[in-house]
């Protein structure tokens, strides 16, 4: 029986950083996919509107090549999801969340650096509570690479206590990765083709597998 998974990401190319090659497992598997994101992903770098329509096609088209629905878009202003009363925030994730009755939802960790990293998390934990009513019975966080390795607090560091085998979906990852062409950087930088291939073959390391996603589970509930 297939599920029912939502991605809820703060910026259009963190759904394929973190957690890209569990969306085409899911696909694989006939589980059904939708894609929040939550900010524009361009606005505080004083882009204009085209540079937003780009970033926004470039999701819908990525979200095409994986195979998952169409993606919902929420519109906020890019790094200053703290700007905004998380009431809004929750309010319109909730109205997503009780139309699309998900089971797993993957999201941001609560320790990463970015704000809108940050507040991603809470608006998913509030909405997500664990009472009777509520569907959501798995909360997977993933790292997004420049955010989740710069957090320099230990206390905040990502630990992951979950891995799923990515071996078979790296390559299509990557390729998906490439239709944000804006976004990614050159090798030594974190964010370059190189430096995603590097983490998944870390975490491969860390899992016995050649390569791998590593989440942390904020919460899991078995019936």
């Amino acid at each position: 029986m297939s599920k029912k998974i939502l991605i809820v990401a703060a910026h259009p190319d963190d759904e394929i950083l973190g957690c890209g090659g569990a969306i085409i497992k899911h696909i694989k598997k006939r589980d059904i996919v939708n894609v929040v994101f939550l900010s524009d992903g361009e606005s505080s770098r004083k882009s204009d509107n085209l540079k937003i329509s780009e970033r926004k096609k470039q999701a819908i088209n990525c979200c095409k090549f994986l195979n998952t629905k169409k993606p919902f878009f929420f519109d906020f202003p890019d790094n200053k999801l703290d700007s905004i009363p998380l009431l809004n925030i929750i309010k319109k994730l909730e109205k997503i969340i009780k139309k699309l009755r998900p089971e797993i939802i993957y999201t941001h960790y609560f320790g990463d650096l970015n704000i809108d990293h940050q507040k991603t998390f809470e608006a998913v934990n509030v909405v997500c509570r664990p009472l009777k009513k509520n569907i959501v019975k798995s909360i997977f966080c993933f790292e997004i690479l420049s955010s989740s390795e710069w957090q320099i607090s230990n206390k905040k560091k990502f630990n992951p206590n979950y891995f799923i085998n990515i071996d078979k979906e790296i390559k299509k990852k990557l390729s998906a990765l490439k239709m944000y062409k804006n976004e990614l950087k050159k090798y030594p930088h974190s964010r370059s083709l190189k430096g995603v291939n590097a983490l998944s073959m870390y975490r491969g390391i860390q899992s016995g597998n050649k390569h791998a996603e590593a989440f942390y589970i904020a919460r899991k509930i078995e019936k």
